[in-house]
């Protein structure tokens, strides 16, 4: 006996816009397992999750700042999955963003302008895309495998930012504590709405981000041929589209907005470099992505969505005494979900046992 998978001679449209609240659901009856396994109240703790972090003004902005790199990440990535293009390093290239860009505060400190935030933006979006560009050229040029190499490139990132902040850049005035000196004033992104929070810039980078991929993939030519070469490189190629092109278009976009992101994160959220600048944001931002069926739109929600989990964690470990960890098999548990649903969607199981080998003939004798 085994399983297989067929291919369905057409998937349900309902379906298709119904998965993700079903895959949001099936991971709540999950979650609600889970806790009771660890002897929580399932209510309380799934209360605690998606409830209460909603309660108060400061916590909504809280929500922006968390949803903000997740939004980011997730349409850049969205540009590159479309694309049949699967960049895991997303991570790596918001830590190499956060670096690049913040080469002004951390170098040159005594340069002081409103001229400084610009050019970090800018340098965290060159910062991220170079990063990006490296497996997209050894796809292009060697046929390796842009998963692997794009994943691999994590821990190189990871490794020389905790390098330069215990070394190079590490603050002298800051007690031998591994983190480098503050960012000024003019290196600091500004409050959306001071008066009421501190969620910053870097949200309205990500609405802004949202709305112009999804301009560009529904509404240009640009969008057409991502879609037709994801979906069929031969078909594309036929067409005059370059494959090779779309790649180095698909991990720049997506790099350029992982550094926007990271150089956004650190700037305004935290306001220095440190060995962890992220929670593993550039990881979660593949749910994002898929959650939001890859549409630049739906990754806001989603992003929303995810970013609850994160202050729905935070609330848990306090107030229930559990690990970070859990947060992470809620998101992971999230993303099984949807690929689950997406692959009932397009395919049925069929179970096929095992044929009797036939029988042997009798010999021939004589009477």
């Amino acid at each position: 006996m085994r399983i297989e998978l067929v291919k369905r001679p057409q998937h349900s449209a309902l379906f298709s816009a119904l998965s993700p609240f079903i895959a949001l659901a099936l991971t709540l009856v999950a979650g609600a397992i889970m806790f009771a396994l660890l002897g929580k109240n399932p209510v309380q703790a799934l209360y605690l999750y998606f409830i209460d972090p909603l309660r108060e003004v400061w916590s909504l902005h809280e929500l922006a700042i968390k949803a903000a790199p997740l939004i980011l990440i997730g349409v850049g990535l969205s540009v590159c999955f479309l694309s049949n293009n699967w960049n895991i390093g997303a991570e790596g290239q918001f830590i190499v963003g956060a670096i690049i860009g913040s080469i002004l505060p951390v170098l040159f400190p005594e340069f002081q302008s409103w001229i400084v935030l610009p050019i970090m933006l800018l340098l965290g979006i060159v910062g991220g895309a170079a990063y990006g560009s490296i497996p997209a050229l050894l796809k292009v040029r060697f046929n390796t495998n842009e998963i692997l190499t794009s994943l691999m490139l994590v821990y190189v990132a990871q490794l020389f930012l905790d390098w330069l902040v215990r070394g190079p850049w590490r603050n002298p005035e800051g007690f031998n504590f591994p983190q480098t000196r503050s960012f000024h004033e003019f290196a600091i992104l500004p409050e959306l709405l001071p008066a009421s929070g501190r969620a910053n810039w870097g949200f309205a980078f990500a609405i802004i981000a949202a709305i112009v991929l999804w301009f560009l993939l529904s509404k240009t030519l640009k969008g057409f041929e991502i879609k037709v070469l994801g979906q069929s490189p031969r078909a594309g190629r036929f067409a005059g589209f370059s494959n090779a092109r779309m790649v180095f278009f698909a991990f720049l976009v997506s790099g350029g907005l992982a550094g926007l992101a990271g150089i956004s994160e650190v700037s305004g959220a935290i306001g220095h470099l440190q060995p962890s600048i992220s929670p593993g944001y550039g990881f979660t931002a593949i749910i994002v992505a898929f959650l939001g069926r890859l549409n630049p739109l739906g990754i806001v929600a989603a992003g929303l969505v995810l970013a609850l989990s994160y202050l729905g964690g935070e609330a848990a470990q306090i107030s229930l005494g559990v690990s970070d960890k859990v947060a992470r098999a809620f998101q992971g548990m999230l993303l099984f979900f949807v690929l689950a649903s997406d692959t009932l969607i397009h395919y049925r199981i069929r179970l096929v046992g095992r044929q009797a080998a036939p029988a042997a003939e009798a010999p021939h004798g004589n009477a």
